[in-house]
């Protein structure tokens, strides 16, 4: 996806971001929704960090109070992008543990669902994790191999992102629970991902990279690891070594209908 209607705001002189009352009223709308839903579906890494967080309901959060947390807990911050950015200062941002956070908010007619990741997506869905040490490890990780990767080995480490960061599900003591920053910030995917319709697979890197995905529609298929931990073993792997690896084997077929021209 090439193009947005979306611009991200300016801050002022102060560093600090305004926004209109109708886009503070659109995040509370979505952070209040999101939260009534996470209860027993998602991880309790995830709770943790919303806890330390503690993101403001009534107004969008600025990112100088995101990245004090983030700081104190991991030594990650947010950085202020576009509402789209090439891959090559995507992963540069991951490799120096900033992660990009857009600074618009979805309008109201888009309210369920965007292509682009907004600052709702960003910071409820991905920022709670960056607080967990495995989760920072591995998204530091990804982005200093995807700096070092080829145009074609990037697509096959954007799948591994999206069945993971994005799309993942972990086993846990109190059941199958979600870490991915895409369902926690999707009321529709944060229930169906968990129901008996989607195909549940055990995580595999290989396995990951191999299976194509589509961003416009509910996901047919997720990765479930086994523990959360399992994030930080993996950013300890020759992940580069995996990628040739499912480069060899090829892909799998897709699981989704073609999208209609």
């Amino acid at each position: 996806m090439k193009h947005t209607q979306y611009v991200a705001r300016e801050p002022d002189a102060h560093g600090h971001i305004h926004y209109p009352d109708a886009e503070h009223a659109v995040w509370q709308t979505l952070i209040e929704r999101q939260l009534k839903l996470l209860d027993g579906r998602a991880c309790q890494e995830y709770l943790d960090g919303i806890d330390r967080l503690a993101l403001p309901h009534e107004r969008i959060p600025q990112l100088g109070e995101i990245n004090r947390v983030l700081a104190a807990t991991t030594g990650w911050q947010v950085a202020r992008v576009p509402a789209l950015i090439p891959f090559q200062t995507f992963f540069e941002l991951l490799a120096s543990k900033r992660f990009p956070v857009a600074t618009f908010i979805r309008t109201p007619e888009e309210l369920d669902y965007l292509q682009e990741p907004d600052i709702f997506h960003e910071i409820f869905g991905h920022c709670p994790l960056l607080t967990n040490p495995w989760f920072a490890e591995f998204t530091h990780a990804y982005g200093q191999l995807g700096l070092r990767a080829s145009k074609e080995e990037r697509v096959y480490l954007a799948r591994l992102y999206w069945m993971t960061i994005e799309f993942g599900l972990v086993d846990t003591p109190a059941g199958r629970r979600i870490y991915g920053g895409g369902i926690l910030s999707s009321p529709k995917e944060t229930l169906y991902c968990l129901s008996d319709e989607p195909e549940h697979q055990p995580f595999d890197v290989v396995e990951a990279m191999r299976t194509p995905y589509r961003i416009d529609i509910l996901q047919p298929v997720y990765f479930v690891l086994p523990q959360l931990r399992r994030l930080f073993d993996v950013a300890h792997e020759d992940i580069m070594a995996h990628v040739r690896n499912a480069m060899q084997l090829g892909l799998h077929q897709p699981k989704f209908p073609p999208k209609a021209a």
